[in-house]
């Protein structure tokens, strides 16, 4: 299984790296609307956001959408030798970022940590997703980690290209589901088993 899911991710993530700049921008701000529709993400005042890095569905201006609501944003800072992630809260997506893990733009550390526990909503990345709420992230685990550990009452929001949906992601134990989806085209939701 582990060969299965390193092949998926590597076309997967290489077919992304496909999308041209603008098209990217485009597809990123239809994600971004249908994100903001949804009443849960909506209603929440506390979230948990990855930063956008290369080909990814792009955050910044959902993060500036919620700073300027008034929501408390925070986004990860990895910590490597732990495999894990630790949420500090932004107010402002040019001072408050940095290159950190794998030049990735992350929190300074000298921000204000975030109460995982207060964590309403996790919008997570990820290379590989089906319509069933399964997700591959990059291979390290970290958001399964973080989503299982430190904030399991989060609503999982995973945000994809549709080219990045496939029919079944090879999932593994240890793989947390997601309770939405959303593409450019669609917003899927899931009945997450409880654990």
């Amino acid at each position: 299984m582990a060969e299965e899911r390193t092949t998926l991710r590597t076309k997967i993530l290489a077919a992304r790296d496909t999308l041209l700049a603008g098209e990217r921008q485009r597809k990123s701000r239809a994600i971004t609307e249908r994100l903001l529709a949804l009443p849960e993400f909506a209603a929440a005042r506390t979230i948990f956001t990855y930063v956008s890095f290369r080909s990814e569905v792009e955050t910044l201006g959902l993060i500036t959408h919620c700073l300027d609501r008034g929501v408390t944003v925070s986004v990860p800072l990895t910590l490597p030798a732990e495999h894990r992630l630790l949420p500090y809260a932004i107010t402002d997506i040019i001072r408050d970022l940095a290159p950190g893990y794998c030049s990735i733009p992350e929190p300074l550390e000298s921000l204000p940590l975030v109460d995982p526990a207060s964590i309403e909503v996790v919008v997570t990345p990820g290379s590989v997703f089906d319509a069933k709420g399964g997700r591959l992230g990059y291979g390290g685990g970290y958001y399964d980690r973080f989503l299982q550990t430190a904030a399991p009452q989060a609503l999982r929001i995973g945000l994809a290209f549709d080219l990045q949906v496939v029919a079944a992601v090879p999932l593994k134990n240890h793989d947390e589901q997601l309770d939405y989806l959303v593409t450019e085209t669609r917003t899927i939701q899931f009945s997450r088993v409880q654990q």
